[in-house]
C-alpha cells in the first residue's frame, strides 16, 4: 500500500460506507447496518432535539441569569505559549492548522484604516481545522504573550466574536469549539479586564457566563465529558459572585464522575492515548491553580486524578522528552510534556514517581540507549473509541536522544485521513493489505463520528524480566475472522549490548488457514531519520539527528525503503518505512526475525 493510498483509504463524507471486507455479517448473520441503527436514531434524535431547543426564539435569554459581576480568578495554563507567534498575529496574519489567513488592518465604518487587527469572523478559513482553532480561541494564548497591546486586539477579536456569532449555530456552539474557547477564555479574562472599558469588561463577563451555561447544556458526550466540564468549573472559579458560584456547585458533581469514566486506576486516559492523558491533566492543573486562587483547594477526587495522570504522562514519556504515539495521539512538544510537573505530596494510594515496565496496555523495554513501548491489549472500549486505532502489537523505539522507529501519530486534527488509523499506518504487522477494523464511512460517520466498526482483537501478554535482559510475547486474534491466523510479536532486549531482537510469527490457530495470505511488517521511521540499504539487502543502516547509527537487519526474503507518512499537529510530514514481505503459510507457523543494534561510531547520543 503507498502512501497516497493509505492516507485516502477511508475520508469521513466519501460515500459507499464501510469496505467490502468489513461488510461481513456478523452476530449470528445480521449486518453491520442493522447492528447500527438503532444508534444512528438516537444519535439524530438527540441532535435534533438540541438544535430545536437551542435555535429556539429566547434561548439566549436562558443563559443570562444570574448577571455575570467580575472576575475572581486568573489561573494559569502551563501549556507553553510563542511570543514569536503572538506578534505574527499582532500584523493580522493568522498561521492556524497550516493555513494562513491574511487579516490585514481594521478599518473605521467611514473606512478609515484604524491600526488594528482585521476581523476573522466575517470571511470564509482556509480549511476546516483553521475554522475549528480559530473558533476554539487557540490563538488566545499566544496574543496575551504581547503585552497591552495584545490584550486590547484580543479583547476587540473576542468581543466582535461574540457580536458576529451571539446566535447558536450547531458549530460554534458546538463540542468541536465551545469547551477549549470556554477554557481559553477563562484562563485570559481578568487580564483582558485590565485593559477594558466598564461596558466591555461586563460584555465579557456575560460572554464568558453565557458560554460555560451553555457548556453544562450540551448533550452528554462520555467520551469528553471530563474536559468539558473541567472547562465550565474552571469558568465557575474566574467569574465572581452567583454567576461563578452556580456554575462551580452545577459542574464540580459532574467533573467528580466524569474522571471516573475517563481516567483508569492505572492513570491512562479511557481512550489509551497518551497525548489525551497530556491535555486532561493540562486542564486539571490549570483548575487546581483557580481553585486555589478562590481559596476553595481541589477536592480528593481531582487531586487523585491529577497523582494518577502525571505518573501515567511520565511512564508514556520517551527518552527523547515527547510522547509514544499510540491510540490517536500525537507525540505533543517537548516543552508541553516538559510543562507537567508531578506532585510534591502524591496522594497516599499513589506509587511514588516511576516509569513501569506495565501500564495501561503499554510494555516498556529499557536497555542503556535503547528504550521501546509496544502496544499490547485492544483499542478503547466504544465509549471512548472515536479516536481508537486498530494497530495491535505496533512499537515506538528511541535509541539515545533519536526516536528512530515510530508510528503514524494519527490524531482527530487529521479527520480527513482516516486510512492512517489502521495497522499499515503503524510499525507493526498487516495481512494481505487489510484491516480487521475499519473506520466508518459516509453519513453514518457524520452521526456516529468517525469510530471504527468490527470485532475487536482478543490480545494476550506475558513478560520476563532477568539479569541483563526482558522479554515480551503479545498476540493478537484480529487476523482470524480474514485469514485464520494469529499473529505473535516476540521481542528480546539484551540491556547490555543494546540489542533489540524481535521475531514475528503467524499461525492458525487450529485447523490450516483457507490459503497463502501475503503479509508485510513495517517499521515507519521517524522524519529525519536516514535510511541505507546494504547490497544484500538484509541489512539498513538507520541514523537519527545525533548522527549514532543503529543496524536493523532481518531474515525476510524481500526487505524494501518506502515512502510513508508522519502526523505533527494534524500536518503530514513526509518520512520513510522499511518494509518486509513475505507469504503466510496456511499450514504452519511462518517467521520473520529481525533486530536492531549499534553500528558503532557517529555521534554520541
Amino acid at each position: 500500500m503507498n502512501l497516497q493510498s493509505l492516507i485516502e483509504r477511508v475520508r469521513p463524507g466519501a460515500g459507499g460506507g464501510l469496505p467490502a471486507a468489513a461488510q461481513a455479517p456478523r452476530d449470528g448473520g445480521r449486518s453491520p447496518m442493522r447492528l447500527r441503527w438503532p444508534r444512528v436514531a438516537a444519535r439524530l434524535a438527540v441532535r435534533q432535539l438540541a438544535a430545536e431547543v437551542f435555535g429556539a426564539p429566547g434561548y439566549a435569554l436562558t443563559l443570562r441569569k444570574p448577571p455575570a459581576e467580575g472576575f475572581a480568578a486568573a489561573p494559569r495554563d502551563p501549556r507553553p505559549a510563542d511570543a514569536e507567534l503572538g506578534k505574527t498575529l499582532l500584523t493580522g496574519r493568522f498561521l492556524l492548522a497550516g493555513s494562513v489567513m491574511d487579516l490585514g488592518r481594521r478599518a473605521d465604518p467611514a473606512g478609515v484604516v484604524t491600526g488594528g487587527v482585521g476581523d476573522p469572523w466575517n470571511r470564509p478559513s482556509p480549511t476546516r481545522r483553521f475554522a475549528v482553532e480559530l473558533h476554539r480561541f487557540e490563538w488566545l494564548p499566544h496574543l496575551m504573550l504581547t503585552g497591552e497591546r495584545g490584550a486590547r486586539e484580543a479583547l476587540h477579536l473576542i468581543l466582535s466574536w461574540g457580536q458576529a456569532f451571539r446566535r447558536w449555530s450547531p458549530f460554534a456552539w458546538g463540542h468541536e469549539t465551545l469547551p477549549r474557547r470556554v477554557f481559553n477564555l477563562a484562563c485570559a479574562a481578568r487580564r483582558l479586564s485590565a485593559q477594558a472599558s466598564a461596558a466591555d469588561r461586563q460584555a465579557l463577563a456575560d460572554l464568558l457566563a453565557i458560554q460555560a451555561r451553555h457548556l453544562l447544556r450540551l448533550p452528554d458526550d462520555r467520551a469528553w465529558a471530563a474536559e468539558h466540564v473541567a472547562a465550565a468549573a474552571l469558568a465557575g472559579c474566574v467569574l465572581s459572585g452567583q454567576a461563578g458560584d452556580r456554575l462551580l456547585a452545577r459542574a464540580m458533581p459532574r467533573l467528580k464522575r466524569a474522571l471516573t469514566r475517563s481516567v483508569r486506576a492505572d492513570g491512562v486516559h479511557a481512550s489509551r492515548s497518551p497525548e489525551a492523558g497530556l491535555e486532561l491533566l493540562l486542564d486539571l492543573l490549570t483548575l487546581d491553580d483557580a481553585l486555589l486562587q478562590r481559596g476553595l483547594g481541589s477536592p480528593p477526587e481531582i487531586l487523585a486524578a491529577i497523582d494518577r495522570l502525571g505518573l501515567a504522562v511520565n511512564a508514556l514519556t520517551l527518552n527523547d522528552g515527547r510522547l509514544a504515539c499510540f491510540q490517536g495521539g500525537e507525540p505533543s512538544t517537548r516543552a508541553r510534556v516538559a510543562a507537567v510537573g508531578v506532585r510534591e505530596e502524591p496522594a497516599a494510594d499513589v506509587a511514588p514517581e516511576t516509569k513501569p515496565n506495565a501500564l495501561g496496555g503499554y510494555q516498556r523495554l529499557s536497555g542503556q540507549l535503547l528504550e521501546l513501548l509496544v502496544d499490547v491489549e485492544a483499542p478503547a472500549i466504544p465509549a471512548f473509541a472515536d479516536t481508537a486505532c486498530a494497530q495491535p502489537l505496533a512499537i515506538e523505539v528511541v535509541c539515545g536522544r533519536d526516536r528512530l522507529i515510530t508510528n503514524a501519530g494519527w490524531s482527530e486534527r487529521a479527520a480527513d485521513r482516516q486510512g492512517l488509523r489502521l495497522a499499515a499506518a503503524a510499525s507493526t504487522l498487516t495481512l494481505g493489505e487489510a484491516s480487521f477494523l475499519e473506520p466508518l464511512a459516509g453519513w453514518s460517520a457524520r452521526v456516529l463520528g468517525p469510530r471504527l466498526e468490527g470485532r475487536p482483537p482478543r490480545a494476550a501478554c506475558a513478560r520476563q524480566d532477568g539479569d541483563g535482559a526482558h522479554w515480551i510475547e503479545a498476540s493478537h486474534d484480529g487476523w482470524v475472522g480474514q485469514f485464520g491466523l494469529t499473529h505473535t510479536r516476540r521481542l528480546y532486549l539484551d540491556v547490555r549490548l543494546d540489542e533489540l531482537r524481535g521475531e514475528d510469527v503467524l499461525a492458525p490457530p487450529g485447523e490450516p488457514a483457507p490459503s497463502a495470505a501475503p503479509f508485510a511488517v513495517r517499521f515507519h521511521l521517524h522524519p529525519g531519520v536516514s535510511a541505507s540499504l546494504s547490497r544484500d539487502r538484509k541489512s539498513v543502516l538507520l541514523r537519527g539527528a545525533t548522527g549514532r547509527g543503529w543496524w536493523f537487519r532481518t531474515d525476510a526474503k524481500d526487505v524494501a525503503i518506502e515512502p510513508s507518512a508522519h502526523l505533527e499537529r494534524g500536518l503530514t510530514r513526509r518520512t520513510l518505512q522499511i518494509v518486509l514481505r513475505g507469504a503466510a503459510r496456511p499450514d504452519g507457523e511462518t517467521r520473520v526475525r529481525w533486530k536492531l543494534s549499534p553500528a558503532g561510531g557517529g555521534a554520541e547520543a
